[in-house]
Formats: structure tokens, sequence, C-alpha cells
């Protein structure tokens, strides 16, 4: 597809989800087919830390209500990527942390730790990925706002934000549901909840919960080996809301909400082979669609999490005071295999992580209720963030290898490296907003944003402190925007924006001998970017269509790109240690790690929405994106064997002595290069569509459709075999409900057609270890390389069946 199409599939798709957002969202009374007229959908979002529609935003916002995830069933929060076209949402294999990718830029959270560059918000406080993208349940709204954030809530963010609004206590009317889904590829999910008016009009407590049993993603080992288990995960959550209300005036809030997961999970591998014709072949060919791995033992991964979100309001001649505040602790443990070649088989040698990040927020504000000498509204106000996520992990290094000819590969000693990371980071800010309104046609807002951030940082190997970073930095963003209506249906709109996020100590490089180049990928300076916006949104047919268009300019100055999944060879020093555990010496190896380097990128795109009921029964939406990211001339950590300063293409690793050759004493090789700064495809759409009828008094009958576009994607500009062609998954729902919506049962495929895209895959999965020689030194380096490479794809076909039921107020 060239550019041309692009922009032109984009501008469909803009004009397309203006109708679908909007419908998927509505209440069931407002599609009733009983109102005379068509009413315009109207869906409340706070954006700007005040309720307005959606379409009177200068802003681009995609809402997911609570009925769309329902309809859509939605049940982890990576889902709602499908709703959001240009959004990726990722959590990495180890458990810990999540990844967000939008308007054309990468975030990791190795790589960028918790300053993403999109930030998310539970409840109105700031919380890690890691924590939202889990299960989901009971869930009021979501809001995807694009664009650079932080004058108005929480912390500065330069790609956009998604807050989390859960469902809270109805003070007057007693109510609840209960949801079941199961499918073909065995999962089992139960959700509930119960309202409860304590005191009707005075006080309320909400309780719900979700039990949540699978495959995981259903990747099985290659080879079993004794007490190997099947792929499975298993998720438990409860929440609790209360809300009082004594006077109109006053208002209190508290949620606590604890969630267990627990998985066994096994890390996907395939035949170079099936992607490079040349490669050797595997003993036991594996490709996509058999969804194999050549690890023998899974992946253990236990994640917990404790989250108290409380919250105040006063209202007082026509101002409100609101204070928000949240507590969450984070405990994660993981396993990940260093023999990632299964050279030694029979046996997984793994690294062990413990974390437990405790994270603690205050926000206060005021802002008028009234508008104020009947044109402005303000905001201004101060918020607090502390961390502390301190680590700890256990980095083995194999001794062993063939000892005689013929013989199986066997491991003599396991070396333990003992790893902490400590430090702590605080953030404060103070920050205003001001919207001066000209008449009913025009208005003008500005917010400012004074940021204080410390943090210390220490990387400790073996009780010694290999790398520090502390950190003392202000910063003042700031965001504009112009608004006019040219009529009550459409509106153009300009605004621009600054961010920041602080640098960041890159966590996973454990070289007890690091150079100054190693280290400069390591502790990157903070990042500042700029942001221009131009767009127009607009109502038509009474109603009946919504189609809105933005295009955007972003430029980032050290941005941290992280190298992806073939990563960087590097010479890592280890410490050697006899049987009794003493260290008798150091020793190098061939080791492999995804550095970062801080680049400029320059962000360009178009996102559009266009929907369209074409009667009172049938609607459809269309959501599109268009954005294209591109390092300008940045210096990035690279694969250079050959020092012509240009990354190699994907091969197998080298030996310690190739290696040492060509990156000499700076461990690794830097190139200077202008490409993608993401590895996004550029051109993503969603196509949504209902029909319903009704069935009877008692009964409607409906189907759905959901259609996901993405266009054709480059990874590593060195990986030749990692790049993905176009692709469209096809969700397909069908059911019967009441008319009240009191209950509902539906049949859906997910992945229609069973479309398997490899969407990921890393060079050839490789071994370093110690090869005992007998002699002097008694081991030398040693690098085994697999005939298969790591691997992501699509997730296969899942059917299945979704029960609801509600009474009173839901």
């Amino acid at each position: 597809m060239n550019r041309m199409s692009a922009y032109y599939l984009v501008g469909a798709s803009i004009a397309a989800m203006a109708v679908a957002t909007p419908a998927l969202a509505q209440a069931p009374e407002q599609a009733a087919a009983t109102e005379p007229t068509y009413d315009v959908p109207t869906i409340i979002v706070e954006a700007r830390r005040r309720g307005e529609d959606v379409q009177d935003v200068p802003a681009v916002v995609n809402a997911v209500t609570e009925q769309a995830i329902g309809n859509l069933n939605i049940r982890t929060f990576n889902e709602v990527q499908a709703l959001a076209p240009g959004l990726e949402l990722t959590t990495n294999a180890n458990g810990i942390g999540g990844n967000a990718r939008l308007r054309g830029v990468n975030f990791d959270a190795n790589a960028s730790g918790n300053s993403g560059t999109i930030q998310f918000y539970f409840n109105d406080a700031p919380l890690s990925p890691g924590a939202v993208l889990q299960q989901m349940y009971d869930i009021g709204q979501i809001e995807v706002q694009r664009g650079p954030q932080g004058t108005l809530r929480g912390r500065a963010s330069p790609s956009g934000s998604i807050t989390i609004t859960t469902r809270k206590p109805d003070l007057n009317q007693l109510g609840g549901f209960i949801d079941w889904t199961g499918n073909n590829i065995g999962t089992l999910n139960f959700k509930g909840g119960l309202n409860v008016p304590v005191i009707e009009g005075v006080a309320g407590i909400r309780v719900s919960g979700v039990w949540n049993e699978d495959d995981a993603d259903r990747i099985t080992p290659l080879v079993r080996t004794a007490g190997a288990a099947n792929p499975w995960s298993r998720t438990k959550s409860a929440r609790v809301v209360g809300t009082i209300e004594p006077t109109d005036w006053l208002k209190f809030e508290g949620t606590y909400q604890y969630m267990d997961r627990d998985a066994r999970t096994y890390d996907q591998a395939i035949s170079f082979s099936e992607a490079n014709p040349d490669a050797a072949p595997s003993p036991v060919l594996i490709t996509a669609k058999d969804r194999q791995s050549i690890q023998e033992q899974p992946r253990i991964v236990n994640q917990r999490f404790d989250i108290f979100n409380w919250r105040a309001e006063a209202g007082f001649a026509g101002q409100r005071l609101i204070y928000q505040g949240m507590y969450t602790k984070q405990k994660f443990h993981s396993t990940d295999n260093v023999d990632d070649g299964n050279f030694f088989v029979g046996r997984d040698v793994n690294q062990v992580t413990d974390t437990i990040a405790k994270e603690t927020s205050h926000e206060i504000r005021l802002q008028n209720e009234e508008r104020v000498l009947g044109m402005f509204d303000y905001v201004v106000g101060f918020f607090d963030d502390k961390l502390d996520p301190p680590t700890h992990l256990t980095s083995p290094t194999i001794v062993g290898g063939v000892l005689r000819p013929g013989a199986p590969p066997v491991i003599l000693q396991v070396v333990q490296t003992n790893v902490e990371r400590a430090g702590t980071s605080h953030e404060q800010s103070f920050f205003g907003n001001l919207t001066a309104h000209f008449g009913e046609a025009t208005e003008l807002s500005g917010g400012l944003r004074q940021i204080s951030y410390k943090s210390d940082a220490q990387t400790i190997v073996n009780g010694n402190t290999i790398s520090s970073d502390v950190q003392d930095t202000d910063k003042l963003i700031y965001n504009a925007s112009l608004k006019h209506n040219f009529s009550p249906n459409f509106l153009v709109y300009a605004s621009t924006g600054s961010s920041f996020r602080p640098g960041i100590n890159v966590v996973g490089d454990f070289n007890i001998a690091p150079s100054a180049l190693e280290q400069s990928f390591t502790n990157l300076p903070p990042e500042t970017s700029k942001s221009y916006e131009l767009g127009f949104k607009s109502t038509l047919m009474g109603g009946r269509a919504r189609f809105n268009v933005t295009a955007y300019h972003q430029k980032y100055k050290n941005f941290p790109y992280r190298v992806p999944n073939t990563g960087v060879y590097y010479v890592n020093t280890v410490a050697v240690r006899n049987a009794a555990g003493q260290v008798t010496g150091t020793a190098q190896q061939v080791a492999s790690f995804n550095f970062v380097g801080a680049v400029p990128v320059e962000v360009n795109g178009v996102e559009s929405e266009l929907g369209f009921d074409i009667t009172r029964s049938w609607n459809v939406n269309l959501t599109g994106s268009y954005s294209l990211g591109k390092i300008k001339n940045g210096t990035i950590p690279c694969n250079d064997l050959n020092g012509d300063g240009i990354p190699d293409p994907v091969g197998n690793a080298p030996s310690l002595a190739q290696l040492q050759a060509a990156v000499g004493s700076d461990n690794l090789s830097a190139c200077q290069v202008s490409q993608r700064a993401a590895f996004l495809p550029p051109i993503t759409a969603t196509l949504q569509t209902e029909y319903r009828a009704s069935l009877s008094s008692a009964m409607d009958g409906f189907i759905r459709g959901l259609l996901n576009y993405n266009g054709k994607s480059q990874g590593d500009p060195g990986n030749n075999y990692d790049d993905v062609s176009a692709y469209a998954l096809v969700n397909l729902y069908a059911g019967i409900r009441s008319p009240d919506g009191g209950w509902e049962i539906s049949l859906f495929a997910k992945n229609l057609f069973d479309t398997t895209k490899v969407l990921t895959r890393t060079t050839p999965l490789f071994t370093p270890y110690q090869q005992v020689t007998g002699g002097t030194p008694p081991t030398v380096a040693a690098t085994y390389t697999s005939t298969y490479t790591g691997a992501t794809v699509t997730p296969p076909r899942e059917i299945g069946v979704n029960l609801r039921f509600a009474f009173g107020s839901r």
C-alpha cells in the first residue's frame, strides 16, 4: 500500500470510528427504536478534568465504555488496543512490567522504567502498566487520550494517557451482575459484582471480582521432561469500592483492589530455516503454527498487586476542592532460562528475579464548577509521587561443555552472580490550566506544569556497586489549544504542547567491567519533546454520523530507543568462583542485551474517526491511524563486526575472539543511523459493526463484527527476517438479549480465520558458557548457537460462549 492509499484509508477510518465508538458505547435506551428522531450519541469524558462531550474536546480521545467491553468480550486490558488503532499493549514475558506504544514510538518498561511514553491512571491516580495490563472487570469507562499530557493530569507523558475508571456504588438501588465465559482453548472466566446502598442516598458499597484460568499463550514444550507442566495461567482478583455523600457538597470515596496471578509459560521458538532457507535445518522443524518451545521447563511467573485508592471532594462558592491519593504494592517473582539455545539437554538454568515495588501518590487540585466571570474555567493543583522498586536477582554463569568427543554436553557448575537494583524516585509538581471562552464559539486554553524530579539508583553486583545514577532535575512543560465552533456540529482546533521524561538507568547489563560506551547505553539523559496538532470534529446528518480528523507532528530529543528482539552482542566480564563460592578470577564471554540509545526522533501522523448509523438497528464504525516515527541521525548500540558503521544483518552469535577484535575495549559497537523509531505498522484500522433486531417483546437478537487491520511493518532494520506483512484479524459475535439489557447469551469467535503471523523474531537462540579446558586458564568462553529463533505470534483462534445476567442497579 502506498502512502496516498494509506491517507485514504485513514480518512475513511476516521469517519468510521466516529460512528463506531459512540455507537458501541451508547446505552441501550439511547439506541431504542421507539425514539421519533435520531439523538446525537453523547459520551462524557474527563480528558480536561471536567465532564465534557467527547465531540467538544480539542484532542483525540477514544472512549471505551462498559458496554463496549461487554459487547466484545474484552477480558484482558491488552485487548483494548483493538478499539484504538495505533495503540499496542504488551506484557513482558517475565511478568515484570508492561509496554504501551502509540503515535510512532515504543515504550519498554525495561528501557524507560516507570516513566512511560503513555501514562496509565486508575481512578485518576497514576499506576504502572504492569498492574493495568491484567484481567479486567467491573470497569465504568476507559479513555485513551493521544498527544502530550501533563499540564492537567498527574505525570508528564509525551504520547498520551490511558485512564481507567471503575464502577462506583449506586447509593439508591440494590443490584448486581454475573458474567461467565468459556472457550475451546481452555479458558474459564467468572466475573461478578454486588451493589448495596448501605444508607439510601448517602452511603453505598460495591464488591466485585474475577476468577480466570486459561492455557496462557498455549506454547508447549517440544520435548517434555519429567515434571514439566502444561502452560497455564490463573488470576484471582477482588475489589471493594465505598462511597459516602453526607451532603450535596461533600463526597468521600475509597477503593481497595487485590489481584494475584500465577503462570507457567514457555517462550515460543521457530526454526530459523522457516524464514531463511539458507539456514541450517533444525533437528525438528518448528513452524509458527506449531506454537512450541525448545525450553524443557516452564518459566515461572508470580504477580501480586495491592492497590489502595482514595478520594475526597468538597464544593463551595461555585468551586470544587479535590484530593486524590493512592498506594500500591506490587510483588513479582519470575524465572528466565539462560540456556536459550538448549545446549545442555535435560536441565534449564534460570535467572531468578524478585521485585517488590511500592508507590505512593497524592494530588490536590482546585477547579471551578461555575464559570468565573462568565468566561473562565481553571484548574490549579499540586502533585507528589514516590516510588521505591528494589529488585534482586541471581544471574547464573554455566561452567561445562563437551568433555569428550561424542558425549553430550554437561553442566559441571553454575556460578551465581547476585545482583541488586536499589534506589528511589520522588517527583513533585505544581500545575495550572486556564480556559477562556469568547462567546459560545471560541475558546483559548493554556497550561503549565513545573516538575521537580529526584532519583538515585544503584546496580550492585556481588556486593560491589557497578553503576550509580543520581538525578535532580527541574523542568517546565506547557500545553495550549485554540478551538472554534463554526457551527454547533463542526469545530476546528489547533494545539501545541511539550513533555518531559527523566533520564533512565537501564536494568539488565550486569557486566562487572563496563566500558564508557557501554555505560552511555545504560545511563541516559532526560527526554524532551514538542508536539503540534491540527484537527476538526463534526457531527453530520442530524447525529447519524460523526467524522473527525487530526494531523500531528512531534519532535523528541534523547528518546530512549531500545534495540529490538535481536539484541546486541557485547563482551561480558563475569566473576569465576570455586566450588566453595570464592572468587578465583574473572572471565569474559559473549552475551546479548537490548541496550538503549538516546536519539532524536520525529513523528508525523494522521488519526481519523468515522461512524454512521445506517438504520436505527445497524451501525458501522471505522477508525484509522497513520503514524511514522523516524530516528534522525542518532547513535544506537548495534552489531557491527565488520566495522563499517552499518548494523550487520542477522546471523549467528560471534565467537569471543571475533567480538573482541571488532569492539576492542568498548565491549560493543555503535552505529549512526536514520531509520524507523518504532516496530509498529504505520497504518492500522478498526472496523466495527452491529445489527440488532427485535425477536419478540422479551428478546432481541444481534450480530456484531470487529475487524482489526495492521499494515506492513518493519522490525529491526538489521534483521531481514522480522518484517511483518499486512494482515487482518476478524472477530464475530452473535446472540440474544433482553431489551432492557438484563441478560445476554452470545457465541463468539475471535481470530475467526485462525490467521497466524509472526510478529517478532529474534536472532538464532544461543547459549554462552565457560568451557572447561583443564589447562591454564581452566575455562574459556564458548557459545552454542541453535537453529531456532525466539518469536511472538498472533493469538490462536478462540471460539466461546458468554452468559451475562444483571439485576437492579448494574
